[in-house]
C-alpha cells in the first residue's frame, strides 16, 4: 500500500514533500560531508539532492526505502562532485616554504573544513546495525574525515555506506549501479587503505566532554594563547602530538616541532582572542585577530582539538574564517 504522504508530495505537495525528507536532512547533511569533506559543499549538495528527489518523485518505484532513495542521490551528487573537481586542495592563504619553520613531514593536500557540532543536533542515534564497523561518534572525528579524503570517490562512498551507516551489500549496489560483488571488492581495498591512517588504537581516551578535565585542559589552553605563553601550550602537548593545517601541506609533531611553529606565528601575527566552539565532536577555538588601534578583532582561524586525558595530541589550524558562520560565530569581537 503506498505511503499516503508519498502520494500528496508526487502530487505537488510541498509541505507533504517535507514531512517525507525533513526526517533525514541533518544526517544526509553528514553524509555528504564525509565523503567531500567540507561543510560548505555539504550545505550545497544537501540542496542539489532535495531538489533531485523532489524533480525525480515520479521514478521512485519504492523498492527501497525513502531513506535509502534519498541516500542513494545524495551519494552519487557527492561522487560528481568530486570528480568534477570542483574544489581544489589549494592553501586558503598561499603560503610558501619561506613563510613556515621547516616542517616534521609534507603531507598530500587535501581540502577539508570542520564540521559544527551543531549541525549534529537532531540526528536520530540509530541502533547500529550487523554491518557497521565504526561508532557515530568516530565516524565524525576530524582523523575520521581526514582519512576519509584520501580514498578515491567510490571506494570512500562504499565504506562510508557498509561500515559507517550500515547499508547491505546489496543496497550499496543499488545505490551506485553496481553489484554485491563489485562492492565487497571496493570495500576491501577500500579498508586496507583507509585503516592504515586511522591513528594507533590503545591509547588514552579523551575525556567526556564537559567534564571538570576537560574544561581545566582548555582553559589551560585558550589562556595560554591568549596570553601569548608558547611555553605552556607546549607543556600541554603529548610527546607524539601534531599539528596540521588543512590543506596546506606542512606538519608538525612533537613539542619542539610544534613549540618552533607556534613561536614563529607569534612574531609573525601578534596575540589572538579565542571563542571556545565543538567541531567534528571535539574541542574547539575560533581565533580572532586584533587591529590595531580600532577596537575590533576578525576572524582569524579555528583550532581544533584531540585531547588525551588532560593532554593535547593533536591541532588541526583552519586558516579560513569563511567556516565561521556555520559555527553561529560572531563576524567580530569587540
Amino acid at each position: 500500500m503506498s505511503d499516503p504522504t508519498l502520494a500528496r508530495a508526487r502530487a505537488g505537495d510541498e509541505e507533504a514533500f517535507r514531512r517525507l525528507t525533513d526526517p533525514y536532512r541533518r544526517e544526509l547533511q553528514l553524509h555528504v560531508y564525509r565523503i567531500v569533506g567540507s561543510t560548505q559543499d555539504a550545505e550545497d549538495l544537501l540542496q542539489e539532492t532535495l531538489l533531485a528527489a523532489w524533480r525525480g518523485l515520479d521514478g521512485f518505484q519504492e523498492r527501497a526505502s525513502v531513506r535509502a532513495w534519498l541516500y542513494r542521490i545524495a551519494t552519487n551528487r557527492s561522487m560528481d562532485a568530486l570528480r568534477a573537481s570542483r574544489r581544489r586542495p589549494e592553501g586558503t592563504r598561499r603560503m610558501t616554504d619561506a613563510d613556515v619553520p621547516e616542517p616534521t613531514r609534507r603531507a598530500e593536500p587535501i581540502w577539508l573544513e570542520p564540521y559544527p557540532d551543531v549541525l549534529l543536533e537532531g540526528i536520530p542515534d540509530r541502533a547500529p546495525g550487523p554491518e557497521t564497523r565504526y561508532e557515530t561518534k568516530e565516524a565524525v572525528a576530524l582523523a575520521f574525515i581526514v582519512g576519509l579524503q584520501h580514498l578515491p570517490p567510490q571506494q570512500r562512498a562504499v565504506l562510508v555506506l557498509r561500515d559507517v551507516l550500515g547499508f547491505r551489500a546489496e543496497e550499496v549496489g543499488d545505490m551506485l549501479d553496481t553489484t554485491a560483488t563489485s562492492v565487497n571488492s571496493l570495500l576491501r581495498r577500500a579498508r586496507a587503505s583507509f585503516e592504515s591512517r586511522l591513528p594507533a588504537t590503545g591509547r588514552e581516551r579523551a575525556p567526556v566532554p564537559d567534564t571538570k578535565l576537560e574544561r581545566d585542559t582548555l582553559e589551560r589552553f585558550a589562556d595560554a594563547v591568549e596570553a601569548g605563553d608558547i611555553d605552556t601550550m607546549v607543556e600541554l602537548l603529548t610527546d607524539d602530538a601534531w599539528l596540521t593545517m588543512p590543506p596546506e601541506p606542512w606538519e608538525y609533531q612533537g613539542p619542539a616541532a610544534i613549540g618552533v611553529f607556534l613561536r614563529d606565528r607569534e612574531v609573525s601575527r601578534g596575540r589572538l582572542r579565542l571563542v571556545a566552539s565543538r567541531a567534528n565532536g571535539q574541542p574547539a577555538f575560533a581565533c580572532y585577530l586584533p587591529l590595531p588601534d580600532t577596537g575590533i578583532a576578525r576572524p582569524y582561524a579555528l583550532f581544533v582539538l584531540a585531547l588525551e586525558g588532560a593532554r593535547i595530541s593533536a591541532i588541526a589550524w583552519f586558516a579560513d574564517s569563511g567556516v565561521f558562520p556555520h559555527f553561529g560565530l560572531p563576524r567580530t569581537l569587540r
